[in-house]
């Protein structure tokens, strides 16, 4: 069997659920040593047990800034280095109209969905850097283009860490470091269980949104790619 990632490593965020969890077990398929950092220690200890000895569970708040530091030491401590994959799949989403969305919901958006992604990439580039490889990964949206009503916290959010993600690239090139975005549009995880989209005007169904399995092979084919290819940005949809 191809394990074309065996003897990598990798740190995968949000990783209890949903997008996250299925691009860690890929990553793990696939032969990596992956460090799941979530905030919900029950879960993430479940999360990695059920994919075996590759998986370390590191409970993190990406909002956190000391928990973020304080997290990827370990990590390096047990990896020896900085990982050679970091995937940013932790996500908030909480659609409400400008209008009625509470302050405390929309710096939350901000915080996991940008400042989260930020923290990550501060405690880890500079190490990869050093090293002159690595592979950054970002799990954005198709909110991260598109504006939709009702969506301006998330809208802004996916906006801002897009934002982010070009001027990495940019900083990046020719390091042998790499950045790649991932958009998918909707995605069928828990994010939804709050929202009925199945019964909401506008909203995408879940029996036609992508599975998470989906985005998970396409951060796989972004991080095997020859060293010299850079996969710039995927973007995904329902066929």
């Amino acid at each position: 069997m191809s394990v074309p990632l065996h003897g990598r490593t990798a740190v995968v965020t949000g990783a209890s659920r949903g997008i996250g969890l299925a691009v860690a077990h890929a990553l793990v398929s696939d032969g990596a040593r992956v460090a799941l950092f979530a905030r919900t220690a029950d879960a993430l200890s479940r999360a990695a047990a059920a994919l075996g000895a590759n998986a370390m569970p590191v409970v993190c708040d990406v909002r956190d800034r000391a928990a973020v530091e304080r997290a990827t030491r370990e990590v390096e401590t047990r990896f020896g280095d900085a990982p050679d994959v970091l995937v940013c799949a932790a996500g908030v989403f909480t659609p409400a109209p400008l209008a009625s969305i509470t302050p405390d919901d929309f710096a939350d958006a901000l915080a996991v969905n940008v400042v989260g992604a930020f923290l990550m990439v501060r405690a880890l580039l500079p190490r990869m850097l050093a090293r002159g490889s690595g592979h950054l990964v970002l799990i954005g949206s198709v909110a991260d283009r598109v504006i939709l009503p009702g969506n301006g916290a998330y809208a802004a959010s996916k906006f801002g860490a897009r934002a982010m993600w070009e001027v990495l690239r940019a900083e990046v090139r020719g390091t042998g470091v790499r950045a790649t975005l991932v958009s998918p549009g909707p995605t069928d995880t828990a994010l939804w269980d709050p929202h009925a989209p199945d019964t909401r005007e506008g909203f995408v169904p879940r029996h036609a949104m992508l599975r998470p399995e989906a985005v998970a092979d396409a951060v796989r084919y972004a991080v095997t790619r020859a060293p010299e290819v850079t996969v710039d940005e995927l973007r995904l949809s329902p066929a």
